[in-house]
């Protein structure tokens, strides 16, 4: 099982490979902005990569047809070589026109049967990752958005794999199932901290010593009195981070990304290995945190 958050982030960056795109269609007004379309994620444990063959972008003006740009060359990014916040330019320096969008998709490849898009884990096995209808598809992303006139607008999708990658019995693929979150990239902020050893060696815990993965801290909107699960009947963490130990500092470290500005909760738990999505676990968790997020500034929060 998979337990760490993995992020597709469409955002702001420079552009990288925008001469490879091919755009068609369009409408509404003739003053112009800037999309910018880039991927990320954050470290998971139990895969050393989890590839995504990706060959376009479309979007959707509110009023006018579908914009599409097709890589000229599908690109196959491992999104696990973008953490900590970091992103990967899947689409730059695109001018559309400005106004209200409906939607976006992320085209990819994938299939259960055939490796385009896979994954990788620490036996050193590879698995196919499924995306239902993504080759049809892709990854559609439903919030609205605008472009501002003569502006870019800097999105991010945040892609929480704790939630979304599944492996289905008895089938050799993985299945993704997107959770997905959409931010703007002028507006976030992230929280960085270390945990003590000794949260991480305390009686009950199911993650690993050495690596420190398997340990998380949850994030919540809002003050949060009582931490819960994923998949429990309380309030929902709206994402996670891994601990990983730093080998240069010795010492345990997390970090979440992608966090729009305010008022959070953050908790950190050992047992997040046992943390199953689709059932109600008994996660123990720290004491809660109460903090602020500021855009373009990291929160420090030590466990």
């Amino acid at each position: 099982m998979i337990n760490t958050p993995l992020r597709i982030a469409l955002l702001s960056a420079s552009a990288l490979i925008g001469s490879q795109l091919a755009g068609c269609g369009g409408g509404g007004s003739n003053d112009t902005g800037q999309l910018k379309f880039s991927v990320a994620d954050a470290p998971v444990d139990g895969a050393t990569a989890v590839v995504v063959k990706f060959t376009g972008v479309e979007v959707k003006p509110k009023n006018g047809s579908a914009v599409q740009f097709d890589l000229s060359t599908p690109r196959s990014v491992d999104l696990l070589a973008t953490a900590s916040g970091t992103a990967f330019v899947l689409l730059g320096g695109v001018t559309l026109d400005a106004g209200e969008y409906e939607f976006a998709r992320l085209k990819v490849v994938s299939d259960r049967n055939t490796t385009d898009s896979y994954i990788d884990l620490a036996d050193g096995s590879r698995a196919p990752l499924f995306v239902p209808s993504g080759s049809e598809s892709g990854l559609k992303l439903n919030n609205g958005f605008v472009v501002p006139e003569g502006g870019v607008r800097a999105l991010i999708v945040d892609f929480d794999l704790r939630r979304s990658i599944v492996k289905p019995q008895g089938q050799e693929a993985y299945t993704l199932k997107p959770v997905l979150r959409l931010v703007d990239e002028a507006q976030i902020g992230l929280v960085s901290g270390t945990v003590a050893a000794t949260q991480i060696t305390a009686a009950g815990c199911t993650g690993d010593v050495n690596t420190g993965a398997g340990n998380a801290v949850y994030i919540y909107s809002g003050t949060v009195a009582t931490p819960d699960d994923l998949g429990g009947s309380g309030t929902q963490p709206l994402v996670g981070g891994p601990v990983k130990f730093d080998t240069a500092s010795g010492t345990y470290r997390y970090t979440v990304a992608y966090l729009p500005a305010g008022s959070y909760t953050a908790a950190f738990t050992c047992q997040a290995t046992g943390d199953d999505p689709e059932a109600d676990n008994a996660t123990v968790f720290s004491a809660p945190v109460s903090l602020t997020v500021t855009a373009g500034s990291t929160t420090t929060v030590n466990f």
